[in-house]
């Protein structure tokens, strides 16, 4: 939630700070707002709503500044208008900061420092911090930045944090805590600070993830420092970015989510690429090879997600449990961490997150750790959170996610799930060569095939048309296109706001039965496998009370296609990798009716890209 971008240096720091908050809008785009230092003054620019209109307000004012910092929220505590906007200042003006979390214990501070004197302008929790940042460091007579330090010791929440003071005009301030943190370091001595890589790859590839409780302070004069929330000074380890600029841009799509549901073809393949050879015969994912064999032996696999990325690990249970017959869960991360969840020394939990930062999945991990667990990521993010905190993991290699609704992210995560699968399948001798062999040859021909439902298109684009006025929706599906389902009506539900539900198809009869008549829409993953006659038959009940059925078939089917009122088909493919397939048409219709229906597509309202808050 919300993105950070700050710049120290010899350039003017708006365009930089405003192209940052551009790319980093899919975090939140509630307000924006710019704070820049000129000659001992702080000029704050902040309004309500994209970051387009902050650049409008801006346009005809003074901004010029060679150090600024810059804020687009998604809002937790006060209503999304240009006062709650961040950077937020101190009473005088003298100190600006922005912030990404929240302060749990903000309302006791606040009525603290209300008792000195501070008055407060915003709703905010984060006008705590800076008004904390001031008190201090007139109290005990130090600079804003030990003041910051002193401050985050007082602090009960998550932060990503930067801020600046008319006193100190070649320096800024950071520091981090369960909220996502990147300094970049230019070659010709500025810095660049934002929530991720996204607004630094244009002016530098030298990069510092902060760690938890890490206070970076930057100096043109002096560098770059790290210091803990103890005062015990830390060296910086630099890293080189692989992001390439050309993945931030739309590459001639209409929207950032249609691009990248494109680009499946070629996410999918870099999951794989160097993990599979089908024609040897081999599948190995460096990344958690050497836990493997633990996880063989462990008690069961905990996987632990949020969103999109728990429908992914729904996926992965039917895999993991079906080929390799190793007991599997699979847990909403924000309910894991607050039932008490009983964990032994011989589970193995993952945790997977597009963005490596969710909030609730981290702490999922952290609580896992506690209890001597093994804790394994599957993520996105190079140097997020999740893949510091774990014992091991992999990558997904799918690129930049600018979308706010994850589709590429979610056929990466299920090809990862998909090649564990086969590899512990393997080791523990539960699949024959012979369908080891088959399973990674229908493996390395899902890209090509995934092109191929990409073709369907303009079919789907006519579906779409006739549904999008449709108030209601349901998705059905059995086995492992069940998440599948829900995956489907997810999407439908975050970017066109038509209410939609996802269930295991045989669960109809239970309940959402009564829903169906002449105008509801009912999406059913039939393709050819093990439930297909099942399906079909949830079909004709369907039928029976005139519902409109939209059928995912495979492609050559005859029997479904008499009964539904429209088919998309998609290339035959072993069952377990349905999913890699099935989603895809669904993304599409999604998408379609969310232009239909006016929608911002890649940025829906009231949802972040990145959730870093509880």
């Amino acid at each position: 939630m919300c993105g950070i971008v700050a710049y120290i240096g010899q350039k003017q720091a708006y365009p930089i700070i405003l192209k940052g908050l551009k790319r980093l809008e899919y975090r939140g785009y509630d307000s924006a707002g710019i704070a820049l230092l000129d000659e001992g003054n702080i000029n704050l620019y902040k309004r309500q709503g994209k970051v387009s209109n902050l650049e409008e307000f801006a346009a005809a004012q003074n901004l010029n500044g060679h150090s600024g910092i810059g804020h687009t929220r998604w809002a937790t505590h006060g209503a999304p208008n240009d006062v709650n906007a961040h950077p937020h200042m101190s009473m005088e003006g003298d100190i600006a900061l922005i912030h990404n979390g929240i302060i749990e214990n903000y309302d006791s501070l606040k009525k603290e420092l209300i008792s000195k004197g501070y008055v407060f302008k915003s709703e905010t929790d984060t006008e705590v911090l800076v008004h904390l940042i001031d008190h201090i460091s007139k109290h005990e007579n130090v600079w804003f930045g030990e003041a910051l330090r002193i401050a985050l010791s007082h602090v009960v929440g998550a932060y990503a944090i930067v801020a600046l003071s008319k006193a100190y005009p070649n320096r800024l301030v950071a520091a981090r805590k369960s909220s996502p943190l990147v300094v970049g370091v230019g070659a010709e001595g500025d810095y660049y600070l934002a929530s991720d890589a996204t607004p630094i790859v244009e002016y530098t590839k030298k990069v510092v993830y902060l760690d938890d409780e890490e206070i970076a302070i930057i100096d043109l004069e002096e560098g770059l420092k790290l210091f803990n929330i103890a005062d015990q000074e830390k060296t910086p380890y630099f890293q080189q970015l692989e992001l390439e600029l050309e993945a931030l841009e739309k590459g001639g799509y209409e929207h950032f989510m249609l691009k990248e549901i494109h680009e499946q073809p070629r996410s999918i393949h870099d999951c794989f690429r160097g993990r599979l050879n089908a024609l040897e015969g081999w599948v190995s994912l460096g990344g958690i090879r050497d836990y493997e064999q633990k996880m063989i032996q462990a008690n069961r696999l905990i996987i632990v997600a949020c969103g999109t990325s728990w429908h992914a690990g729904l996926v992965g249970e039917y895999l993991i449990e079906d080929l390799a017959r190793i007991n599997v869960e699979v847990e909403y991360a924000s309910e894991f961490r607050y039932r008490n969840p009983i964990i032994h020394e011989n589970d193995i939990v993952i945790a997977i997150s597009q963005s490596g930062e969710t909030a609730d999945t981290l702490a999922a991990l952290e609580l896992a750790k506690s209890k001597g667990a093994t804790i394994l990521g599957i993520c996105n993010v190079v140097g997020s959170s999740i893949s510091r905190i774990t014992d091991a993991g992999s990558y997904t290699h799918a690129g930049p996610e600018i979308g706010v609704a994850s589709t590429k992210a979610f056929t990466a995560q299920v090809t990862v799930l998909t090649l564990m699968a086969l590899s512990l399948a393997h080791k523990k001798g539960t699949i024959s060569e012979s369908d080891f062999h088959t399973l990674l040859t229908e493996l390395e021909a899902i890209p090509e095939k995934v092109k191929k439902v990409l073709e369907t298109n303009d079919h789907i684009l006519k579906i779409a048309e006739e549904y999008k006025d449709a108030k209601n929706a349901l998705y059905l599906g059995r086995g492992s296109s069940f998440p599948v389902a829900l995956e489907g009506a997810l999407k439908l539900k975050e970017i066109s706001y038509i209410h939609a539900e996802g269930y295991p198809a045989a669960e109809m009869k239970h309940g959402p039965i009564a829903l169906i008549d002449e105008e509801m829409p009912v999406f059913v993953i039939a393709t050819k496998g093990n439930s297909y006659e099942k399906v079909v038959s949830n079909i004709q009940e369907v039928k029976a009370r005139k519902g409109k059925i939209i059928a995912i078939v495979t492609e050559g089917d005859v029997s479904v296609k008499e009964m539904a009122d429209h088919v998309i088909e998609i290339p035959e493919t072993n069952e377990f990798l349905v999913p890699l397939l099935a989603t895809v048409p669904l993304q599409l219709l999604s998408y379609h009716i969310a232009v239909m229906r006016g929608c911002n597509v890649d940025q829906p309202r009231n949802l972040a890209k990145s959730v870093t808050v509880e």
